[in-house]
């Protein structure tokens, strides 16, 4: 979980430097970094973003664990996040580095809780 808190500061620091392309870049980061902890809490390693979503989705959402806007987010922003590293007509808000910051700082604080019930 270090590494989504890392990643939330950097998307931060971007924003505050008006570097917003980065700041959605690395606000997706943490939370990618938040759901890849689920699959280390559970003994699994893996770097695809999709299968990491597909993982969660299949094991916490289908079994109850976990709602099934957090999986839509995460898809949601890991396409915002294609786009902004692969898109160059991408660009990016005040707004967009905003709300993509609460939703990371959301996203990863749902992870803690269900890695802290995980653990249970």
């Amino acid at each position: 979980m270090a590494d989504s808190l890392r990643w939330l500061s950097e998307a931060e620091r971007n924003m505050g430097v008006e570097s917003f392309r980065t700041s959605v870049m690395a606000s997706y980061m943490a939370m990618f970094h938040a759901a890849r902890s689920i699959l280390f809490i559970d003994g699994l390693r893996e770097k695809s973003h999709y299968c990491i979503a597909r993982y969660i989705e299949d094991k916490y959402v289908r079994k109850g664990r976990l709602e099934s806007k957090w999986i839509e987010i995460l898809d949601h922003q890991r396409e915002t996040r294609h786009n902004s590293q692969y898109d160059t007509g991408f660009s990016a808000s005040l707004d967009d580095a905003e709300d993509a910051l609460e939703t990371a700082k959301s996203f990863v604080n749902r992870m803690q809780i269900l890695l802290k019930e995980r653990v249970r």
